[in-house]
């Protein structure tokens, strides 16, 4: 392990098999070096180095660990068991995941590095499910060597245990896997009896007549299958873990998803709180390119993975440096959504990301890729690694952060947000079986829309996992339609005990397994929130042609729709089609918000079609909860975030727009300046150039 971290890692994937060539290595890393990059991580995968069985060629990776340690460079090994020996993927055929309908997984090559081995999802070894004895004991035994050989190596950072943690919904329906969820079901419910009484199938008479739902519906065998392969796919990367600690105990372990938490927790196993508690450092991939280049969606992904790692650090782990061609993600989208990455979007991209928390970044690529689909795509070196303007705004990041001078900044941390959003993942997965059949997105965009509706009011808004709610006073619950009676509980409790919570439309609804509760609100939710309900619709499809009339304003509606009568409580608001669509409440030492509809959607989509959405809902849930936005702009078009540690207050104000923007700076109602530390005004005027950042020591 190096004797000294860096202030900040701050560096670029670099070795991939196919390039860069390896005449090259010895210049990019100096050049690397020169321009201020301290860390890389490599591919280490195992197709390219166990190449017949007991036969490894390891050249290239121990130059690239010689080569960082003769540059001062860190390395993070990023192990790839996920791209699997072409030999071993024939020796272990029978454990090749499946589909439900018998189509067999296939070795390919990754679209990210022309090498062979790769599976069609993540999550196995190659095509073949960990949950065979064989391909295990290979994974592990592959992981072991690994970790032996570069043990103590100056040039060694840690290791990368978890890439983009995610895996294919399609898979695994193979024998192996099928025999693994047997026994998980068997821990789970003790005995075929409870299983069937709860999956409503009463003539299971051995355990092999138990088979993964082929079907996906709102029922609890689909829920429970769902729960496994998430809990299965964590087990193996702790398996991982523990091969490499076994070896190698001080080794710093990372991993790092794709901000994916709030579309694919349940289908596609994106539990960023899951994969964070693994790790010692969590990280993620956000490229715009991919995901749209608006500001709240640069903020997102990063006060996502902070709300995730709870306290550790964490890094943006792949970050766009250069462009992308020719992929479905930016069809039809215009050349400035990151379609073409310039100088001044690096320089955006990298400090919107550390304003919002990040502490380590790494460029995607270092070198763009000369083969597969993804070619020429995200590097911010050219192709023949040469520096550009991209690889230059970069590399004056990289001096900034780790100047000395900096060190107080980088060690603070963002305040807790004014509010924070509810995560229950029991929610998603309900509403992932829910929504199957008809394809719709309400979760995610009631998810995104309360976000970004009060990220539009520079409102820090943290993404609160439910088991964190004590350590918020205001919780807002975008979609809050499924909740296990455990958590229901816990949530009543919680505002009893003085939490505010302001929810949209039909709270628990759903309960155990998905069953209807009789009377709602659901769970004694009725004497939580002084309402009963009187009507409710479920047309998510046209939903939006609601509005709901309240202080003066229409708010658009979105998702489900639920009519109330108020009983201990106070109707604020009613529909425009008539009845009662707002009531709050007291409840214990809280106090409880309740809207009849998903204004969060109905907000997250006119605000995509560039309409207004509603904006005046986001400030007035503050001012009825009694608290004001910390930090105030004047402007709209500055992001601003406050960071406080043992060195003192810090403001990030960035811009992401390509214009010149003025503001006037208040934190908690008083105006501020202070000693600039980046960019030229020191408040309470200010002016940050376009895609730029200002930050100052208040």
């Amino acid at each position: 392990m190096p004797d000294k971290q860096p202030q900040i890692p701050f560096g670029a994937v670099y070795y991939r098999k196919s390039n860069p060539p390896a005449e090259d290595w010895e210049r990019d890393y100096r050049i690397a070096a020169e321009d201020g990059l301290n860390t890389f991580r490599h591919w280490f995968m195992w197709s390219a180095i166990e190449r017949r069985p007991g036969v490894y060629d390891w050249d290239d990776c121990d130059r690239q660990l010689d080569l960082a340690a003769e540059n001062g460079i860190q390395t993070v090994i990023a192990e790839f068991t996920m791209a699997a020996p072409e030999w071993l993927q024939r020796k272990l055929s029978h454990a090749v995941q499946k589909k439900a309908d018998g189509t067999t997984m296939a070795s390919t090559l990754s679209p990210s590095v022309a090498v062979g081995g790769f599976g069609q999802g993540l999550g196995g070894a190659g095509a073949l499910t960990l949950n065979d004895p064989g391909v295990h004991g290979a994974v592990m035994e592959f992981l072991t060597l690994l970790a032996t050989r570069y043990k103590g190596h100056p040039g060694l950072l840690g290791y990368d245990v978890n890439n983009e943690v995610n895996y294919q919904p399609d898979f695994d329906h193979s024998d192996p896997t099928k025999a693994a969820f047997r026994i998980w079901l068997r821990e789970k419910y003790g005995d075929l009896d409870a299983l069937g009484e709860a999956w409503r199938r009463y003539s299971y008479a051995e355990w092999d007549d138990v088979m993964p739902p082929r079907q996906v519906q709102p029922y609890p065998e689909c829920l429970d299958w769902m729960e496994f392969r998430k809990q299965n796919f964590y087990g193996h990367v702790a398996d991982k873990i523990a091969a490499i600690k076994a070896v190698d105990p001080d080794a710093t372990i990372i991993s790092h998803g794709i901000a994916g938490a709030m579309t694919a927790m349940a289908g596609h196993g994106c539990d960023d709180w899951m994969a964070a508690s693994q790790v010692d450092v969590y990280g993620y991939t956000w490229i715009a390119a991919r995901k749209g280049n608006q500001p709240w969606r640069n903020f997102y992904a990063g006060d996502l993975i902070r709300g995730a790692a709870r306290g550790k650090p964490y890094w943006h782990a792949e970050r766009q440096g250069g462009p992308l061609w020719m992929q479905p993600q930016v069809l039809g989208r215009d050349r400035e959504d990151a379609r073409v990455a310039e100088a001044e979007d690096v320089r955006l991209w990298s400090l919107a990301s550390f304003a919002a928390g990040a502490r380590g970044m790494m460029n995607l690529r270092y070198r763009p890729l000369v083969d597969g689909p993804l070619f020429g795509a995200f590097g911010s070196y050219a192709l023949d690694g040469s520096r550009t303007d991209r690889s230059e705004a970069a590399a004056a990041v990289a001096r900034w952060l780790n100047d000395p001078g900096h060190r107080d900044a980088m060690e603070a941390k963002p305040v807790r947000g004014e509010v924070g959003l509810l995560v229950v993942p029991e929610t998603q997965a309900f509403d992932t079986v829910l929504s199957a059949e008809g394809g719709f997105q309400t979760y995610s965009h009631a998810m995104w829309g309360a976000y970004r509706g009060f990220f539009e009011q520079n409102i820090q808004a943290d993404w609160v996992h439910v088991d964190d709610i004590e350590a918020y006073q205001i919780l807002y619950a975008p979609y809050p339609i499924m909740w296990p009676e455990l958590i229901a509980k816990r949530l009543r409790d919680w505002i009893a005990a003085g939490g505010i919570l302001i929810s949209e439309a039909c709270p628990g609804y759903f309960g155990n397994g998905g069953r209807i509760g009789i009377h709602q609100p659901n769970f004694g939710f009725d004497e939580v929130f002084g309402a009963r309900e009187t009507h409710v619709e479920f047309m998510p499809d046209i939903a939006d042609r609601d509005r709901i009339f309240w202080q003066g304003t229409e708010l658009p509606c979105g998702g489900f729709r639920q009519v109330y009568e108020p009983t201990s409580g106070k109707g604020l608001a009613t529909f425009d089609t008539g009845g009662t669509a707002m009531v709050e409440a007291t409840y214990g030492k809280g106090r409880t918000l309740l809207v009849g509809s998903h204004v969060s959607v109905g907000h997250f989509r006119e605000r995509e079609s560039g309409r207004l959405g509603a904006p005046q809902w986001w400030r007035g849930c503050l001012a009825w909860s009694g608290v004001s936005p910390r930090v105030e702009t004047g402007n709209a078009q500055l992001v601003a975030r406050l960071h406080e540690g043992e060195g003192g207050r810090f403001l990030w104000i960035v811009n992401p727009s390509r214009l010149p923007q003025a503001g006037r700076l208040t934190v908690d109602g008083e105006e501020v300046s202070g000693r600039c530390l980046m960019g030229r005004d020191s408040g309470p005027g200010i002016t940050v150039p376009g895609r730029d950042a200002t930050v100052l020591a208040v």
